[in-house]
């Protein structure tokens, strides 16, 4: 499938503004609402584009945390199937240097990971050995990282339509994991759809609903294939800094454009990120402007992850696409 400049447009937009109303998307962009809604169900439908909804696993609120799998060769496929079914693994990316996968996991506490996650990771058929690193502070995430398709217009009406609410601080309902589910499934979804897939009374869903939303315990994105719009090469880098210059060092690496992660972690390394490329020669130029803008930075390692299998709970294809296939978050939600 072959992604034109509308298509473009239509992601940015709701990489911008993921739940904003076909209404209001329709006016910055002077498309008629009715015509986005169907390019969109036609993005969807292809594997092409998808919004999604995951916690958002900042440390302060959650647990992030980062796992160095390896695995007997010929067992790859049973272990990738096997440890796409644990709910709390929410990313899967296949490499081929000291690890055989990376997997990205967000529980509610430290303690949930230890006592549920670990267990299932033991099981896993043909898994050998693995290694944790925590995330300490997430300085940029995906749900941040943009096409630059829109004009500086176009883009400053979606920021404002999209501004933030006052933020909700009171007790979260009580069982909000099936509205995270249905949310995980389809980051727009709305309070009357939930409320016919959970059996919620309406005005119950839209109450519940807004209370999740307001949080900010959610992390909404709208993904689009890699492999569709040019950037087929997805780099992770390894890095020493000590920690007082984490944040000037996030900051200076979020002005090159391409950042898709960049956390803070325990382990080895302290520091990583992750950018998605056009050339496999970006990973040079990217490391040579690294050097120049952040001399004190030892990185020490460069993962070129040949397959996401995983992202967020969607099972993807070998060009990024979705297979439609999706894991939504389990018990400890």
């Amino acid at each position: 499938m072959n992604l034109d400049e509308e298509d473009l447009r239509l992601i940015n937009a709701l990489q911008i503004g993921p739940r904003l109303p076909w209404t209001v998307v329709g006016e910055a962009l002077d498309r008629h609402p009715t015509s986005l809604a169907a390019r969109w169900d036609r993005l969807q439908a292809s594997g092409a584009a998808w919004i999604t909804a995951h916690p958002v696993g900042r440390p302060d609120q959650m647990s992030l945390s980062f796992h160095d799998v390896q695995c007997d060769p010929a067992r790859r496929e049973d272990a990738v199937r096997a440890i796409a079914g644990i709910p709390d693994v929410f990313t899967i990316e296949e490499c081929y240097r000291n690890r055989d996968m990376m997997l990205t996991v967000i529980t509610p506490t430290p303690t949930w990971l230890i006592e549920s996650v670990y267990p299932q990771l033991d099981q896993v058929p043909g898994l050998t050995r693995y290694e944790t690193s925590f995330c300490t502070k997430l300085h940029y995430g995906a749900y941040s990282w943009r096409l630059d398709t829109l004009t500086a217009n176009q883009r400053i009406a979606l920021q404002h339509a999209a501004g933030g609410r006052t933020p909700y601080r009171g007790a979260l309902p009580p069982k909000y994991r099936p509205i995270i589910q249905e949310l995980s499934r389809n980051g727009r979804a709305t309070a009357a759809e939930i409320a016919e897939a959970i059996g919620l009374h309406p005005a119950t869903a839209r109450r519940q609903l807004q209370k999740i939303l307001d949080a900010g315990v959610l992390s909404f994105r709208c993904e689009v294939a890699n492999g569709l719009i040019g950037f087929p090469i997805i780099c992770q880098w390894f890095a020493r800094l000590p920690a007082s210059r984490h944040e000037d060092a996030a900051a200076q690496l979020g002005s090159l454009g391409s950042l898709r992660l960049c956390a803070s972690t325990t382990g080895a390394t302290n520091f990583m990120f992750m950018m998605w490329l056009r050339t496999a020669a970006d990973i040079m130029a990217v490391e040579q402007a690294v050097a120049e803008r952040i001399p004190d930075l030892d990185l020490v390692e460069s993962v070129v992850i040949a397959n996401v299998r995983k992202r967020v709970g969607w099972m993807l294809n070998r060009d990024g696409t979705t297979t439609g296939e999706v894991t939504v978050p389990g018990d400890a939600w």
